[in-house]
């Protein structure tokens, strides 16, 4: 893909924040004010989604890791176009006859953004760095497991030997850093790890210029990147308490895009003057977590979730129990497809469809006779009860600030009661339901994954290898753990025909259906919207019909253009961010204190 060689000026006008919105003083993000000459465009994000970090060796929330692909090029990034393997830091590739030795290398175009060339001692230092520290394993681990050397012969050239053959070599969603800034660090779980003074040199098309956790990240344009100059100088991600804040600022202005629309906040905007709004199949599953009987990999019980669910009956009677089609039809208002495997549907070759007879379809008979065979026989006040006499009653986990969550929980709680299971919903902020996911400190919890082109990362999140270690860190996304799945996914990596590779994948996938650590409940569409009256242009991934924001790759917003006479960058009053209705519109920059460090999978999780 070619970028702009020629930026289209509009001038930008920026604000500051009312003192009543924050707690702290507030200091206006640098750039974001009026430039001199006027010609500085600024395309603003809002971010309903909470960020976690932006190291990314630890980086596990969608938009964090969203940031992180801007920001530091991968080996080989999946093209916009089909999401077939691109060049990037790696500008040619071939693997060895015994398919053990990958050669890559090294794009000789390619600087970081401080000026310094990218060499092949950057991507040895990245993939050793996660194969021997467990806390840089934490977001991308599972890629270099199969690893035993990494060598770099010259400065041009990087040598990958795996133990066996691993048909994700050019699929390795994983950001290469630059040694000369990173390997000072010694504790990769250390705050100053999230600053810029680590985090401000990468060879993406965008650095990060500021950073206040959770609040505001400004992306600045890289006068370095090797395809050519984005037509983006500035590239704002500022964070919502909610979409409903979101949209008031779409429309009035105050940004330019919005993700992660609800049904009616997007036929809302249909057909709104200024605005244009896309719909596309996504790479994300939300699906309801069951708490199998957690352990780490010594064993050893952890977390506090339900006994009861250690049976996999019980597991499977609340599949059962739920209804797929009404949470598709009435919480994602028609905006999704119905579910199956852990591989979404738009990656076709290797989503599993389960039979008519395997599926889990709303059938609460069904699950009334599978508690009763469980021995969870009802009470007189219709509530199932243990052998002790205990009644059956589940901690339902989401976030409040996501409208899937909130809608789904009231349906959930409603079937599963109807079937003698008391629910307690337990709707909380983003960082408490990732605390309490990855303790284990939850009966069932609504979650949600990206997944990548290549199912090597999802498929991984499963095995027995992810479980929590006695440290404490973990790449599980459930708890599952199964030998006979873990031979599957190390067979299915190994497979170098793809036609084969597919049925292992879809094998592994039905284990993983049958067993009901998680019930994928719906594949929702990316519902999105951007002000087309300043901006347009933006590749979408696949090509002409697919996602814009949250893709495999930054070609959505590195390729946006602004629309000539635009306007002056939003309606906000100089000066001042306004609150929206009741909820107060947060956005600060610089300085600030970096929150606490998560040890494990988010729950909005990539």
């Amino acid at each position: 893909m070619r970028f702009s060689r020629s930026r289209r000026g509009r001038a930008v006008f920026a604000a500051l924040l009312t003192p009543l919105l924050v707690a702290g003083p507030f200091t206006p993000a640098a750039g974001a004010q009026e430039t001199d000459d006027g010609d500085e465009s600024v395309l603003r994000v809002a971010l309903v989604q909470e960020i976690d970090h932006l190291n990314p060796f630890t980086a596990s929330f969608s938009s964090s890791a969203m940031i992180g692909r801007m920001t530091w090029e991968f080996m080989t990034p999946p093209s916009a176009e089909d999401a077939t393997p691109t060049p990037g830091v790696a500008s040619g590739w071939e693997s060895s006859e015994d398919g053990l030795t990958w050669t890559y290398t090294i794009n000789p175009d390619l600087t970081w953004s401080d000026g310094k060339d990218v060499t092949s001692e950057d991507v040895k230092y990245t993939f050793e760095k996660i194969m021997n520290d467990p806390v840089a394993a934490e977001a991308n681990g599972s890629y270099v497991e199969n690893f035993e050397e990494v060598t770099a012969p010259d400065e041009d050239t990087v040598k990958v030997r795996t133990s066996e053959p691993q048909a994700s070599m050019t699929a390795l969603d994983i950001p290469i850093v630059p040694e000369h800034i990173w390997s000072g660090v010694e504790d990769f779980s250390a705050p100053r790890t999230d600053t810029l003074e680590f985090v401000g040199v990468g060879s993406g098309p965008f650095v990060i210029g500021e950073y206040q956790p959770n609040r505001f990240v400004k992306l600045e344009a890289n006068e370095h990147f090797w395809r050519g100059e984005v037509a983006v100088d500035e590239l704002q991600f500022i964070r919502f308490e909610n979409a409903d804040a979101a949209v008031s600022a779409l429309q009035s202005g105050e940004v330019d895009f919005v993700n992660r629309l609800t049904p009616a906040q997007f036929e809302t905007l249909e057909g709104t003057d200024g605005v244009t709004t896309n719909s596309a199949n996504g790479r994300r599953f939300s699906e309801l977590m069951i708490n199998p009987g957690a352990e780490n990999q010594a064993g050893d019980r952890i977390g506090n979730g339900h006994p009861a669910l250690r049976e996999q009956k019980v597991r499977q009677a609340i599949a059962y129990a739920i209804d797929p089609e009404t949470l598709v039809d009435r919480v994602l208002g028609g905006y999704g497809q119905l579910p199956g495997g852990l591989v979404p549907p738009i990656y076709e070759k290797y989503h599993y469809e389960p039979s008519d007879e395997d599926r889990y379809t709303f059938d609460p008979d069904r699950a009334n006779r599978m508690l009763d065979e469980a021995g969870y026989e009802k009470g007189p006040d219709g509530v199932r009860r243990d052998d002790s006499g205990d009644p059956l009653e589940l901690r339902l986990t989401g976030r409040s600030s996501e409208d899937f969550d909130v809608r789904a929980a009231d349906f959930i709680a409603g079937w599963l009661g109807d079937v003698g299971i008391r629910v307690t919903k337990n709707l909380v902020s983003d960082n408490q339901v990732d605390e309490q996911t990855t303790a284990a400190d939850y009966d069932l919890a609504l979650s949600g994954w990206g997944t990548s082109p290549d199912p090597d990362y999802i498929l991984a999140k499963q095995t027995c290898d992810a479980l929590p270690t006695s440290e404490g860190n973990s790449n599980s996304s459930a708890f599952y753990c199964d030998p006979a799945y873990d031979e599957l996914y190390r067979r299915q990596l190994a497979e170098m025909d793809t036609a084969k590779r597919a049925t292992l994948v879809k094998q592994a996938q039905e284990m993983y259906y049958e067993a009901a650590p998680s019930v994928i409940i719906g594949y929702e569409q990316a519902l999105e919207a951007y002000r087309s009256d300043r901006w347009d242009g933006f590749p979408r991934q696949p090509e002409g019909e697919g996602a814009i924001m949250e893709q495999s790759g930054y070609w959505g917003f590195a390729g946006a253009e602004p629309v000539e006479g635009g306007g002056d960058g939003g309606g906000m009053p100089t000066g001042a961010w306004v609150a929206i209705g009741a909820v107060a519109l947060i956005v600060v920059a610089g300085g600030g204190t970096v929150l606490a460090r998560r040890k494990g999978s988010a729950e909005d999780r990539e």
